[in-house]
């Protein structure tokens, strides 16, 4: 039963090695391998299972070598340690990481709404450059033309009020409405 112990722990950090100098080479080409899962397993996610694996292996060492726990008892105490730790580490880091945004890119169907500060003015009938917050900590800067027709200063705030063709068609925001604005919306 040891050199089952052994070979899930050497396994598990072999695994582990190879999937931090090859991550991207490996994922590239196994990408898609577990397609066939229903959507309810997601959990079978390979850092789950090796670690689990990996736990079963270096728990079931530890409690044959430092109990007087029957084979069968070791077995059964290292099954259990790699569930609550592979379940661990499927709650408190794989499933929260597929719930993150990997891309700070956005759509232009995006920003109609969005709050702005022009920072080159923005002249009646001619094009400036307004600086939109998109995302948690992106920032972007886009060409953008006056939607009413009228003049607007840099440091003025606007609202897009459409897109075309690449440019942002903004109107300027009443003073009395943008001072009501939360910080968090600018």
């Amino acid at each position: 039963m040891e050199a089952l112990f052994w070979a899930c722990l050497i396994g598990g950090i072999v695994y582990s090695v190879v999937t931090i100098v090859f991550g991207d080479i490996l994922g590239d080409a196994l990408d898609g391998l577990l397609d066939f899962l229903p959507d309810g397993l997601d959990w079978l996610h390979p850092m789950t299972v090796v670690g689990g694996i990996t736990v079963f292996g270096g728990a079931g060492l530890m409690l044959g070598h430092y109990t007087n726990l029957a084979v069968w008892g070791v077995v059964a105490f290292a099954l259990l340690a790699a569930v609550i730790i592979g379940a661990g580490v499927y709650f408190f880091y794989v499933r929260p990481m597929r719930a993150t945004e990997s891309s700070t890119g956005y759509s232009m169907e995006e920003m109609p709404g969005k709050l702005a500060e022009v920072l080159v003015p923005i002249p009646a009938d001619g094009y400036g450059e307004v600086m939109l917050r998109m995302g948690a900590a992106g920032v972007t800067n886009r060409m953008a033309a006056s939607f009413d027709g009228v003049p607007v200063e840099a440091g003025a705030q606007v609202v897009v009020v459409e897109v075309r063709d690449g440019t942002l068609y903004v109107s300027r925001l009443d003073s009395d409405f943008s001072s009501n604005i939360p910080d968090e919306r600018r």
